[in-house]
């Protein structure tokens, strides 16, 4: 791949483009922000640091993504909860916390590569419509859970009938879980099925995820975690049903 690095620091970026280059990659190196936004060429894959001397890295993934869908993978020493969500939320499609290898660094960029080169699924066969039956627009209907509804037509999610902005990803795994409502899923399932089945490396990027979903759905629902096992979809008690929105 042709890959654009951003990074201020020489001592780490020096290694690492060599290191990409031994795997077949061909690698630009850009030392600010500004220069990572002026870089042309159309790189397939871009590893933005944070720490940049001119810009945060989160403004240079922002003004990235309002323009282009490129591979983006964060590399930074910021390894708190709250910057992976931020960095996740603002479009980057893996965050990386420095110290890592190669090795693991060139393991989720195959990953993210096979996430966007996935062929979307069929859409079901259609049976044709017997002669002389008409058919109508079906009503919307959400699904609900307490205060909790989701219109899988849609892909809209809504608390108390006010929509609740979520990524592609929150939203997947969302449904996900409520599919599977009080029932534990498990981390490798809940991987497989939202993320993808070919999925190598750590899980911590669903700990960022139920993170952001628990701070968005606030008390209608409850993510409960059980420890090394996975995570389970409870509707709060006392939370009552609304009646379907018209």
């Amino acid at each position: 791949m042709h890959v654009l690095l951003v990074e201020d620091d020489p001592d780490i970026a020096g290694p690492l483009a060599r290191g990409l280059a031994r795997y077949g990659h061909e690698v630009r190196w850009v030392v600010t922000g500004q220069d990572a936004l002026l870089a042309g060429d159309d790189p397939e894959m871009v590893l933005l640091d944070l720490g940049l001397p001119d810009m945060d890295g989160l403004d240079v993934c922002r003004r990235l993504r309002a323009r282009s869908e490129v591979s983006l993978i964060m590399i930074s020493a910021r390894g708190s909860e709250t910057d992976k969500v931020v960095g996740l939320e603002l479009g980057a499609d893996d965050y990386v916390v420095k110290p890592f290898t190669v090795r693991e660094l060139i393991a989720r960029m195959r990953a993210v590569q096979r996430r966007r080169l996935a062929p979307p699924p069929a859409a079901p066969a259609v049976p044709p419509t017997p002669p002389g039956v008409v058919i109508g627009l079906p009503r919307r209907s959400r699904d609900r859970y307490g205060r909790l509804s989701i219109d899988r037509l849609a892909h809209r999610t809504y608390l108390d009938d006010r929509e609740i902005p979520l990524s592609p990803k929150e939203y997947a795994l969302l449904v996900y879980l409520a599919d599977r409502l009080d029932t534990l899923a498990t981390r490798e399932d809940i991987m497989a099925a939202v993320w993808d089945s070919n999925w190598f490396g750590p899980t911590k990027t669903l700990d960022t995820h139920v993170y952001g979903l628990r701070h968005k759905l606030g008390d209608a629902v409850c993510i409960e975690a059980v420890r090394g096992v996975g995570f389970r979809l409870a509707v709060k008690p006392g939370a009552p049903a609304r009646q379907p929105a018209s």
